[in-house]
Order: structure tokens, then C-alpha cells, then sequence
């Protein structure tokens, strides 16, 4: 018997899992969600040029790996708790950071929400997602290590050969914040 590639296995999963749980919850629409709806969703977003897709087309991610694993090779080998998140999909959350400006807390948040980051980062709904102290944490190692420059070089590098460039702060990483009310202002005349 022929086991199922892992890719196909997570597709089919995640779309039975969000048929599941669609069909469970209304969302508002009238609609009835089909099984295949995820799939349809990112081929069209393929169609339209997803920015992303084409970073994990030219950039031969893996070629980061060994470099990056330098940050792994320093951490104490008898600290607990869980094992840390793959340095290949750290590197691609940065650089998502760096293209879209975000902060850590609102990388971690558009990880969960966008289908194309998630797809981008080789990430299914059912898999773990780095929070933001982690996400923080990682870009600090790389900073310390001095890879932050080397790898954000290579990845233009990359991107260069290929005739692209990647252009900076296309998402802004927005806050709802209080402002104090001022009295005695010219909108109260």
C-alpha cells in the first residue's frame, strides 16, 4: 500500500478540518462551504500573483540552513521544554517582518489569519505557530550570532538574480489605541 505525500495529506486534512468546523459554525454567509473551498481559495490567489509563492520559487530556503543552525549549536543542550521551531521558518517569518512591517505580536496574529503566510511558511491550521516572544527571541540570536545583515543580504541577493525586489511596509502593522479626550477644544463650541 501507498502511503499519501505529506503535502496532499495536509491539504486534504485542513480542508476536511475547515469544512468541519465551517459546517458547525455560520459565518455569516448563506452559503454552504465545500470541502475543497481552501484549495480553490489559494489557487486563486496563485492566479493573482501571490508575491509570496514566488519568494519560496527563487529563494532556495535550505541554503540558509547552516548558517542558521549556529544559533541552534549555542543553546545548552539540557534546557527543557519544547523542541525550538525550525531555523528555515524562523528566517521566513523575519522576512515577512521585515516586508510587510510588522511587529511580533501582529506577525504572530497574520500567521494564524493569512492563508497565504501560512502557506508561505509550509505551515498547516493544525500546525504550531511561533508566538511573539519567540519570534523576538530568534531575531535577538541571529543579531547576536551577526547573521541578521549576511541573511537579509543573501535573500536580496536571491531575489536580485531572479529580477525582483523586495519592497518594504506593504501591510501596516495598525494599533487602536485610547487618546485622551482634550476638553475645551474647538469642536465642543
Amino acid at each position: 500500500m501507498e502511503l499519501i505525500d505529506n503535502k496532499i495529506f495536509n491539504s486534504i486534512f485542513t480542508n476536511f478540518v475547515l469544512y468541519y468546523l465551517q459546517s458547525k459554525i455560520n459565518f455569516g454567509g448563506n452559503m454552504q462551504n465545500g470541502l475543497f473551498d481552501v484549495e480553490f481559495r489559494m489557487d486563486e490567489l496563485s492566479k493573482n500573483g501571490d508575491p509570496l509563492e514566488k519568494f519560496n520559487k527563487y529563494v532556495p530556503w535550505e541554503e540558509f540552513r547552516s548558517k542558521l543552525e549556529v544559533i541552534r549549536k549555542k543553546r545548552n543542550g539540557n534546557v527543557g521544554g519544547r523542541p525550538p521551531f525550525d531555523v528555515v521558518l524562523m528566517m521566513k517569518i523575519l522576512v515577512l517582518q521585515s516586508i510587510y512591517n510588522l511587529s511580533d505580536d501582529s506577525t504572530e496574529y497574520l500567521i494564524r489569519d493569512r492563508l497565504s503566510f501560512m502557506r508561505f511558511l509550509g505551515l498547516s491550521l493544525g500546525d504550531r505557530v511561533p508566538d511573539a516572544k519567540t519570534i523576538w527571541l530568534f531575531r535577538e540570536q541571529m543579531g547576536n550570532a551577526g547573521l541578521v545583515r549576511e541573511m537579509f543580504d543573501w535573500f536580496d541577493g536571491y531575489l536580485r538574480k531572479n529580477g525582483f525586489m523586495a519592497k518594504q511596509g506593504q501591510i501596516v502593522d495598525a494599533s487602536i489605541v485610547s487618546v485622551p479626550w482634550r476638553w475645551g477644544s474647538e469642536d465642543d463650541e
